[in-house]
């Protein structure tokens, strides 16, 4: 994944660099509003998610918001606000970005909040299987032996996690990263674990012995394939 940095404090721009580039994302950063849309725009290599700081020594961050939804709607834009600017954050999100968040922030936040937006801008194509379960993601349908499920938005959006990571490992932070967008608030570890409960009571043959959402203890869940 592609992030295009634009802000012109020299030491965020190293800090937020290092931390992207320790998980994995490609980063390049620009501190001009004309070097953000010529960059934001290009044809050639293009960028995933924009990281976009409002104000700017050159230019502004609105301006280079409008300049990027107009040549690529879809593409994902976060602001970077100052902690007390309720305006420029009201007027961002108006202008189409698709989060914010206040400086100074913690990298744990900013990652969940990249990873949130990148996932919900991927368009899913293709059903999801769960074991028994197949999850419609373009309809937000699941569904188990033909029969639609009765799910609530959480435990929607935790199936949707477990179906995505089919035969893999689920841990108690990617869990609160998908329900951060639902919730808006920190998940307690005793309120993940109803919800666990919950989910299996809807989609497991028998809640008491799970083979869809088995616990590995120290590290999570694992999904069924």
């Amino acid at each position: 994944m592609r992030i295009l940095l634009v802000e012109d404090n020299a030491d965020i721009v190293r800090t937020l660099t290092e931390l992207l580039r320790s998980e994995g994302y490609s980063v390049e950063a620009t501190p001009s509003q004309d070097g953000a849309i010529s960059l934001g725009t290009r044809v050639e290599k293009p960028f995933d998610l924009v990281l976009l700081d409002v104000t700017l020594e050159q230019g502004n961050g609105f301006a280079v918001c409008g300049a990027l939804k107009e040549a690529r709607p879809h593409l994902p834009v976060i602001f970077l606000t100052a902690s007390d600017d309720e305006f420029n954050t009201v007027a961002g999100l108006s202008m189409g970005a698709d989060d914010y968040i206040a400086k100074p922030f913690r990298p744990r936040e900013l990652l969940a909040r990249i990873r949130t937006v990148l996932r919900r801008s991927q368009p899913t194509q293709h059903l999801l299987h769960l074991g028994s379960v197949i999850v419609d993601p373009t309809r937000a349908r699941a569904t188990k032996d033909g029969r639609e499920l009765d799910l609530s938005a959480v435990e929607y959006r935790l199936l949707l996690l477990f179906a995505s990571k089919a035969g893999g490992i689920v841990t108690r932070d990617m869990m609160r990263e998908a329900l951060w967008e639902d919730s808006g608030a920190y998940v307690e570890e005793n309120t993940l674990s109803v919800y666990i409960r919950r989910l299996r009571d809807k989609i497991e043959d028998d809640p008491a012995n799970p083979q869809l959402i088995r616990t590995v203890r120290g590290m999570g869940y694992r999904a069924a394939e």
